[in-house]
């Protein structure tokens, strides 16, 4: 059936739905201004490190894999358990989760799930270098420090270009813990108000950007 041109379409109610969202605006702010974010915060902190070390580090390992931001992990592990594991136990354990998550990211990405990765990757409008045994070192070095394709990304374009294991973890690991210890002792000063260790931290991811840059223009792909 033909709409009828005698009967001129309907005009979206404007008036109405800013008057609606108005309302609903008001009622948020009223809502949400009797929160205690404070308390939130504490008793999320509280939940978190009620879990324990080993399953907040196994998620540390696993959840980025899949996506998960890892400065979730690294700016919230030394306020959680430094108390009860120290800081440099923190550290560690921090390493250490990532170093599994990067070989994870990896076998996921040449063996087990190749062909899912590759749509993945294409998805976000990446493409995947060519590495070569001379060229491995380059690659690995340049997209690691290249900012745009995320953290878990990174590590299934890699895999998928086959970058040699060794060089692959060793690469990564390195270029990767500048900026987890610096987030490590940032996120812990900012949770405890520390203004003094939050400077330490957010000097230290300050140099690594500053050392980085220049490790970046070493290794970047030199026009043809």
């Amino acid at each position: 059936m033909s709409p009828d041109p005698a009967c001129p379409p309907k005009k979206l109610p404007v008036l109405t739905l800013v008057a609606v969202a108005l309302v609903m605006v008001v009622a948020a702010y009223f809502v949400f201004r009797k929160l205690d974010y404070h308390a939130l915060e504490a008793q999320g902190l509280a939940l978190i490190r009620g879990a324990g070390p080993w399953a907040f580090f196994t998620a540390t390992a696993l959840l980025p894999a899949v996506g998960a931001p890892l400065s979730a992990f690294t700016l919230t592990a030394g306020e959680l358990f430094a108390p009860s594991l120290s800081m440099p136990g923190v550290i560690a354990a921090t390493m250490l989760a990532i170093a599994v998550n990067l070989a994870l990211t990896y076998w996921l990405a040449r063996y087990a799930l190749r062909p899912l990765v590759g749509r993945i990757i294409a998805r976000y409008g990446y493409s995947i270098p060519s590495a070569t045994e001379a060229t491995a070192l380059s690659v690995t070095i340049a997209l690691r420090l290249t900012p745009g394709p995320p953290f878990f990304l990174q590590s299934y374009i890699l895999g998928m270009a086959e970058v040699p294991f060794g060089i692959y973890m060793i690469a990564s690991w390195l270029c990767l813990l500048p900026w987890s210890v610096g987030a490590l002792i940032l996120g812990k000063g900012i949770f405890n108000g520390n203004f003094k260790l939050a400077i330490y931290g957010a000097g230290l991811i300050a140099l690594a950007a500053v050392v980085i840059q220049q490790v970046r223009k070493r290794y970047a792909p030199k026009p043809s």
